[in-house]
């Protein structure tokens, strides 16, 4: 099994409880101390994979962003990449088949140049062309390692009413693990992202059901999104458990 964790910088990964952590993706800025650190407890750390899609379509500029990729994990000592691209893309469009070649290129070309190397790709909680991000979900899982699934921010768009609902609702989040599964990806290659934070809102009106009406904020085509509301950490939720009515 897999104990996948984001690093965004500073020294959290100090208390971290390494007896289970498998791969450490470093999102800050690269920390020579947590590399060696995280080696020391046998678990891999792996770089953070971004390119904007329109540059990788051609294939010559795709071989020479994996192969500046490889060349720096290799300099900073690293165990594979976690590939995090959330653009929109069209089924119609090259950009669809260009970013399935690049996760197959990459994981070859890791697996190839750095043995025991994890390729990764970072997949929204459903694959129902979430915030626009229409891939070819088979194909990706295929040419990689496996999928990390982020089962949060389920809300990005919001087509039905323009209410205030859980950042990662229970049902909701297992209905997408049924889609992929559905479609034939094996469920040991999905990794289950899990939010350690929810959002606040502001509400413009709250009924006599407590249904927080929001403002509308609109993201990629739906009226209304969780940007009506801000990022709560999940230390500061705990604080509020014991007087909320929730």
């Amino acid at each position: 099994f897999q104990v996948f964790v984001f690093d965004v910088g500073k020294e959290t990964w100090k208390s971290y409880d390494w007896s289970k952590i498998t791969t450490v993706a470093a999102f800050g800025k690269y920390d020579p101390e947590l590399m060696c650190y995280a080696h020391s407890k046998g678990s891999r750390i792996v770089l953070k994979g971004d390119v904007p899609l329109k540059e990788i379509v051609d294939p010559a500029k795709r071989t020479a962003w994996i192969s500046q990729q490889v060349d720096l994990a290799k300099k900073q000592h690293m165990d594979g990449i976690n590939i995090d691209i959330e653009q929109e893309v069209n089924e119609t469009s090259p950009e669809y088949h260009a970013l399935t070649e690049l996760v197959k290129e990459t994981t070859d070309a890791f697996h190839g140049e750095i043995p025991g190397s994890q390729v990764t790709f970072d997949v929204a909680w459903s694959p129902a062309c979430i915030d626009k991000r229409c891939y070819n979900y088979t194909g990706i899982a295929d040419a990689c390692d496996f999928l990390f699934v982020m089962s949060y921010d389920e809300q990005s768009q919001i087509w039905t009413d323009c209410i205030a609902k859980a950042n990662a609702p229970y049902l909701q989040t297992l209905v997408g693990y049924e889609e992929y599964i559905s479609m034939g990806i094996d469920p040991k290659k999905l990794v289950m992202g899990v939010p350690w934070y929810g959002y606040d809102y502001v509400c413009q009106n709250l009924s006599k059901d407590h249904v927080c009406s929001l403002s509308k904020v609109p993201f990629r085509g739906a009226p209304c999104s969780d940007a009506a509301g801000r990022q709560v950490p999940y230390g500061a939720i705990m604080k509020q458990v014991n007087s909320s009515l929730s």
